[in-house]
């Protein structure tokens, strides 16, 4: 059975992955200059990844990063960030906290919403999201 639909073209490269990594460079810049210290980035436990994790202060902050192209049509980055996403994060944060010692510490969790311009490729719009839930 022939079912192109299912196949990557290969003529089209796949470029998803390099605009995401795009965007966490973007955010983590915006985390140095707001102050904030980079614990680890693409954190892994066998329920998923956390993008970035950081400190600022006596606070530890998780951070979804999230990286659109202008002129999609799936909404907006922030949008994309719905519940089932935010269980999976903050259950993905229990078991790193676990990890490593970190229980009991004041934690936010934060998104960055991060546009890229689908014909240049340069970053066009940035929104910290601080405590978006």
């Amino acid at each position: 059975m022939n079912n192109s639909r299912n196949r990557r073209n290969p003529l089209k490269p796949d470029d998803r992955g390099a605009t995401g990594r795009q965007g966490e460079e973007a955010a983590v810049e915006l985390l140095l200059q707001g102050g904030c210290t980079i614990l680890h980035r693409n954190w892994r436990c066998r329920f998923g990844e956390l993008d970035i994790i950081a400190r600022q202060g006596a606070e530890l902050v998780f951070v979804e990063v999230r990286t659109r192209k202008s002129g999609g049509r799936f909404g907006t980055a922030a949008e994309s960030v719905d519940a089932r996403k935010q269980r999976q994060v903050r259950t993905i944060a229990e078991v790193y906290m676990q990890a490593t010692g970190t229980h009991g510490m004041p934690v936010r969790f934060d998104v960055i919403a991060v546009m890229v311009d689908r014909g240049s490729g340069s970053v066009v719009e940035l929104n910290h999201i601080e405590a978006a839930f």
